[in-house]
């Protein structure tokens, strides 16, 4: 799998990529609050699909709690994949970059994320963002320890939270846009693998050359080792500087960075961050 930070800036990255260029489309039309909790949901569900590994850090980011989810996870995909694989799948057991690394479960998570918003009042959603913010800080801080480092991991997402909600006040949210938020993390870290040496099945369970379990890649030339010279170097500085820059021009959109026009940037700078 790729490394936490680069999973987290490809979901940040990704959400402010896709709002940025929806224009006037519901989804580019957010408020600031919603954009922001949106953000934080799609940058920690950029690491949720490791869920399935009990012995990722991910899995082991809020305790017992998070590692029994893990567990289950692990035993569902695996259930899922020997129930669906064919002939021409690998002899693997299917737990890891198995079913939480599809595009079908990537739907799930931001189909449950709108109905449990939908479904219940504001403090639903506050636990929302405490979990996601959870995976976030875990993503972004991989080197803390998942077990010393447990109660501060717990004491960040937490600030994050509140501060998140003292911001924003009461300001309307958009259930569905929380939900295509959680969607985007997920296929944005289903990208992140697919440029991997291993691949991701996202497609499960179309089948293509005869695997329902298909590894989506580019070619072996074009492919990144987990954790190498291309990511560290290119990969994850690059998706950081994407996301600053294109997270500053949504949030100068919807009005929470004003001062960005105070820049002196170029004129046909300024003319795409305020498009007519």
């Amino acid at each position: 799998m790729a490394t936490g930070p680069t999973h987290a800036m490809s979901g940040l990255a990704a959400w402010a990529a896709v709002t940025a260029s929806a224009g006037s489309h519901t989804i580019g039309q957010l408020t600031p609050k919603t954009w922001v909790v949106g953000a934080t949901l799609a940058t920690g569900a950029a690491l949720l699909p490791d869920i399935d590994h009990p012995k990722s850090t991910v899995a082991r980011t809020f305790g017992g709690m998070s590692r029994g989810v893990s567990a289950a996870l692990s035993g569902f995909s695996g259930f899922m994949y020997r129930l669906t694989r064919t002939q021409h799948d690998s002899d693997r057991s299917g737990t890891h970059r198995g079913f939480t690394h599809t595009i079908v479960f990537a739907i799930l998570a931001g189909l449950i994320t709108t109905a449990i918003v939908q479904s219940s009042n504001g403090a639903a959603l506050g636990v929302l963002m405490f979990v996601f913010a959870g995976l976030t800080v875990r993503g972004l801080m991989n080197n803390w320890s998942p077990q010393s480092d447990a109660l501060l991991i717990a004491a960040v997402s937490l600030t994050l939270t509140i501060v998140c909600w003292a911001w924003s006040g009461n300001q309307p949210h958009d259930a569905a846009a929380f939900g295509v938020a959680v969607m985007i993390g997920c296929v944005a870290h289903f990208i992140g693998d697919a440029i991997t040496e291993q691949g991701c099945p996202m497609l499960w369970p179309t089948p293509l050359k005869g695997q329902t379990w298909y590894p989506v890649a580019p070619p072996k030339a074009m492919r990144m080792k987990t954790g190498g010279k291309v990511e560290l170097a290119i990969i994850g500085p690059g998706l950081t500087i994407a996301a600053t820059i294109l997270s500053a021009v949504v949030l100068y959109r919807v009005g929470a960075v004003p001062w960005l026009a105070d820049l002196g940037l170029p004129p046909k700078v300024m003319a795409w961050i305020t498009p007519s």
